[in-house]
């Protein structure tokens, strides 16, 4: 068995998260960070979802074209640009561990 370390990447990534609450007559309405997100990835636009996940708010995703094929980025999850310009979402724990800002 043999040790390897991560060679040092700088990547790219945005988070994607709630940048207003708008007043409703539901309550509020979140305004997410979403066309900053399809700017980034450079594609028209980015469909917000929600589904249940037994909470009344449910569950905040978008889909991400990835090399393995759609995934979903929930609210607070990383979209990282990789090193050959493929995007893939990241947790934010997982994230914080193997990144640190270099800016």
């Amino acid at each position: 068995m043999a040790k390897y370390r991560k060679k040092p990447v700088v990547i790219e990534a945005i988070q994607f998260k709630v940048i207003k609450d708008i007043p409703c007559k539901h309550g509020a309405a979140e305004e997410h960070n979403s066309m900053d997100i399809a700017g980034f990835m450079n594609v028209p636009f980015l469909r917000v979802s929600t589904a249940p996940n037994g909470t009344p708010e449910g569950r905040t995703y978008i889909e991400i074209e990835t090399l393995e094929g759609t995934m979903q980025a929930d609210l607070g999850d990383y979209i990282i640009r990789g090193i050959k310009g493929e995007y893939y979402p990241c947790k934010p724990d997982i994230f914080e561990q193997t990144y640190e800002a270099v800016e």
